[in-house]
Parts: C-alpha cells; sequence; structure tokens
C-alpha cells in the first residue's frame, strides 16, 4: 500500500515522474525506449500476433452477437474508428478484409510501424482469407498486397493526436477498441469524441481492462492507494492505467447521451483483496462500492439514445 514502504515509494515516485517527462516532451522517444506495442510485454512470433488480431477480431462480433456466416453482410461498406491500435493495425486489416470499407485509427502515440515483423504479422493475416476477402486486405497497403510499402489511407488511415480523440463527427458506423479506454486521460471527453464520430445507427463495442497493468505490489488493487496528485505526475502522460473504475463508465455514458446495451464484467477482484486494501484507498477512489470495485475488466456495447436517433 502507498505509505507504508516511504523510502520505496519516494524511489518509485522520483523514477515514474522522470520517465513520464520523456512521455510528455518525447513521445517518440519514450516508445522506442520503452518499446511498447499495445499488446503488453511477452515476446512473440509474427504467427502469434496474427492469431492474436484473429481472436480480437472474433471476440468482438461474439460479444455483438453476430454469427460468424453474418459477419460479411454486417460489415459491408461500413466505416470503422479504432481507439488505440497498437504498433500494427491488425483487427483493422481484418475489418476491410471482411467487408468494410475504410478504418480511422487514432492513437495518443506515434506507435504504429511497418516493420519487418509487423509486415510479417499483416502478411500471416492474409493467410486464409478467401480470395476475395484477401483482395479486399491487399487493397489496404499502397502497393497492392505489399505490407512493407505502407498504407494506403483511403483504406487505413492513422492519425496521432496528444488527446487522442479522432475529431469526426458522424461517420462511424462501428466504434472499437480493446484495452484502450483505461488508460486515456480525459474519460468523458473521449466519449463526447465517440458519440461525435457515431453515425446515428452506429455501435460502438469496447473491452476494458481495469487491472493495474503491473503496477501493484502486493495486493492487485493496492494501486489505487496512490494520491491522485502522485499518480497524475508519475503516470499522467505515459498512458499508464487512469484508475477510473466502473462507475465512472457508466456516468460518461449517461453524460454523453449513451445508451448502454451491455455492460459485463470480465473477471473479479476477490472480496479479501478489497477489504484489505479499503482503509488505503485514495480519496476519489473511496466512496465506491465494494461490487464496483470488484470489476477488474468488461465489455461495453452502447449506441446513441433512441431520442437523439429521432432527432
Amino acid at each position: 500500500m502507498y505509505g507504508q514502504h516511504p523510502l520505496a515509494d519516494a524511489k518509485r515516485i522520483i523514477h515514474a515522474i522522470l520517465t513520464d517527462q520523456i512521455a510528455h516532451f518525447a513521445p517518440r522517444l519514450y516508445i522506442r525506449l520503452t518499446g511498447q506495442t499495445g499488446r503488453g510485454a511477452s515476446q512473440e512470433s509474427a504467427r502469434q500476433i496474427a492469431d492474436y488480431f484473429r481472436s480480437c477480431f472474433d471476440e468482438y462480433f461474439q460479444m455483438l452477437g453476430i454469427e460468424p456466416e453474418q459477419i460479411e453482410s454486417y460489415l459491408a461498406g461500413k466505416r470503422i474508428l479504432e481507439y488505440g491500435p497498437g504498433n500494427v493495425p491488425g483487427v483493422a486489416l481484418l475489418m476491410i478484409a471482411h467487408g468494410a470499407d475504410s478504418v480511422v485509427c487514432v492513437d495518443r502515440f506515434p506507435m504504429v510501424s511497418i516493420s519487418a515483423i509487423n509486415a510479417e504479422v499483416l502478411c500471416h493475416l492474409m493467410e486464409g482469407l478467401d480470395e476475395e476477402a484477401k483482395e479486399r486486405a491487399a487493397s489496404c497497403f499502397r502497393r497492392q498486397g505489399y505490407p512493407a510499402s505502407g498504407l494506403r489511407e483511403q483504406r487505413i488511415r492513422y492519425l496521432v493526436k496528444p488527446s487522442g480523440l479522432s475529431g469526426l463527427r458522424d461517420t462511424a458506423d462501428l466504434v472499437i477498441s480493446r484495452a484502450v479506454l483505461e488508460h486515456v486521460n480525459d474519460l468523458h471527453a473521449t466519449f463526447t469524441d465517440m458519440h461525435n464520430a457515431l453515425c446515428d445507427t452506429g455501435v460502438a463495442i469496447h473491452q476494458v481492462d481495469l487491472k493495474s497493468h503491473g503496477l501493484h505490489r502486493s495486493n492487485p488493487l493496492d494501486f489505487l492507494t496512490w494520491p491522485t496528485h502522485w499518480w497524475s505526475w508519475m503516470y499522467g502522460h505515459k498512458g499508464m492505467p487512469n484508475r477510473w473504475r466502473v462507475n465512472r463508465y457508466r456516468e460518461a455514458l449517461l453524460e454523453n447521451g449513451l445508451r448502454t446495451i451491455l455492460l459485463k464484467p470480465t473477471v473479479l477482484a476477490d472480496q479479501r483483496d478489497i477489504e484489505e486494501v479499503r482503509p488505503y484507498l485514495a480519496t476519489p477512489i473511496r466512496t465506491i462500492s465494494d461490487e464496483d470495485l470488484s470489476w477488474l475488466g468488461f465489455w461495453l456495447v452502447c449506441d446513441k439514445t433512441t431520442q437523439q436517433q429521432g432527432e
């Protein structure tokens, strides 16, 4: 818990603030130094990374209740917005391959890089596709079928914005993200951007990971004990967890006129961990119920409210 080990706390604060300044003033250097991919730090082969993107793609449609044989008709002609694609737009490529018209990917950090291994990942993703899907995927690159030639913006457009916001209006039929919303600096602004980007019949689907991302010590919830000001100075520019709990997501949905279709936990904390950490929680988190504290991740599906659709 914060405050139980003052010397260790002080060392961590100094190191974290210094690295946060690098992320703030030299984001490209920070990405290069840390080797962030958007998928964690494990070493993976190109084929394993491709399999990961296939599983992400499949899970979106499982949660939307769309059968595999219905995916192409569902995606046909759709325009998609993806928050935080990581360092390779694998899901975006699969969306195009299965019928989407275009994908806009937006990120706070300049992570996308068509390196040798990332080009190999994209090639693996095209393997196994039928001829029509492969042809659509091949059209995503400046040189047809060659990922190393770079992305063709008419198909996959990559935006880097310090805010992480797209600035789109009424253009997205589908908005997606995976383990991204827990990193945004301004949750309300992100939901406002999402609302603005969605067309009237659009749907948003997000998987949110509320765990510590390796920033806890002994209790999986003890990262919630750091005072808010220290957490902001240490991690405010790195894209580390913003520590908002599920209650704040419910509020952001209501504040922005978004209707909740599905809000389903993926993993729950142990009650003993909650009881142990409860006396030490940071001020804004202390009033949260045990039930909401127990949510360590969830799926969210939402759209614009019926009233706004009729306006």
